[in-house]
């Protein structure tokens, strides 16, 4: 991989996985320790990063162009058969692409890589509500929380414990991760076109209805990637985080702070670029044929 990226002109940068800020995302958690040592930071929270998403975009505002690196992160709470609290990212942003470009990188990086051990078979593209059309004959522009839960119901999928209280895509997710990703079949497919709701840190492209500049790829019905056009407004980053920070509220999970030091290099500019993540464990389990993450790690967390 690190050869692609070379001849690719895309610079391997090296990021701290420890921040005094973390994600504010409702739907990540962050593992938070304490500092005791001297200086400035005494007695602060500290988090280890839930990707090197943040830090990276401070690289790109202070000019250092297409960039990648392959580092550990961590997400408290996440641990089964495809996942680990610990796991391993490969995560790069282009500069001048959008998400479309991006979504070709992965396409080519992948054939590379997987050539000659684990061929892709096929390529294929969804938008979001095609493929919801398409297998569960809803479309969720357009749905509520009553039927998603009959729909899910009717399929005998298991429902975790205190779902009547989260929002309607939380519910979107379970009928994503229960009934359609099952059913994806083999090849690399890549999904686009989320709901606004889920945009995260990507744009937003107008339309009707408008969706976000994001894409999802999956490979033999295995997520493994994640990429945006990526947010340049300081201003709507503000407002997304303060949202964010209203559903931590209302759903009682711990208060973080926002990661300032991004919002400076927003205001200082961003460059127009497109990001992506890919886990590296979840494409072993693909190349290997195993249907466990634990299976491909030397140490996983119940053996940790």
């Amino acid at each position: 991989m690190r050869a692609w990226f070379e001849r690719e002109g895309v610079l391997e940068v090296d990021t701290p996985v420890l921040s005094c800020a973390t994600t504010t995302s409702p739907h990540l958690a962050s593992f938070a320790s304490r500092y005791c040592g001297p200086g400035m930071h005494h007695g602060a929270t500290v988090y280890l990063h839930t990707s090197p998403e943040f830090p990276m975009k401070r690289l790109l505002a202070a000019g250092s162009g297409s960039i990648y690196q392959i580092c550990k992160v961590f997400r408290d709470g996440e641990n089964g058969p495809r996942h680990n609290p610990e796991f391993t990212l490969l995560e790069w942003y282009r500069t001048g692409y959008d998400h479309l470009d991006l979504m070709n990188d992965v396409e080519r990086l992948l054939a590379e890589t997987l050539d000659g051990i684990f061929p892709i078979k096929a390529v294929y593209h969804w938008r979001y509500r095609d493929l919801f059309r398409e297998f569960v004959q809803l479309d969720p522009f357009n749905t509520s929380v009553q039927e998603l839960q009959a729909l899910l119901e009717s399929r005998h999928a298991l429902i975790p414990v205190g779902m009547q209280d989260v929002d309607l895509d939380s519910w979107l997710d379970l009928v994503m991760t229960h009934i359609i990703e099952p059913r994806l079949g083999s090849g690399l497919v890549f999904v686009r076109d989320f709901p606004v709701t889920q945009a995260a840190l990507a744009r937003l492209r107008p339309g009707n209805p408008p969706v976000a500049s994001r894409f999802e790829a999956y490979l033999n019905g295995i997520e493994l990637a994640n990429g945006f056009h990526e947010l340049t407004d300081v201003h709507e980053q503000r407002m997304r985080f303060d949202y964010e920070l209203r559903m931590r509220a209302h759903y009682r999970l711990p208060d973080v702070p926002v990661d300032e030091h991004l919002q400076a290099a927003l205001a200082a500019g961003l460059p127009d670029c497109a990001g992506v993540a890919l886990g590296l464990d979840r494409l072993l389990m693909v190349m290997t044929g195993v249907e466990k993450l634990a299976d491909v790690l030397s140490f996983d967390f119940d053996s940790a």
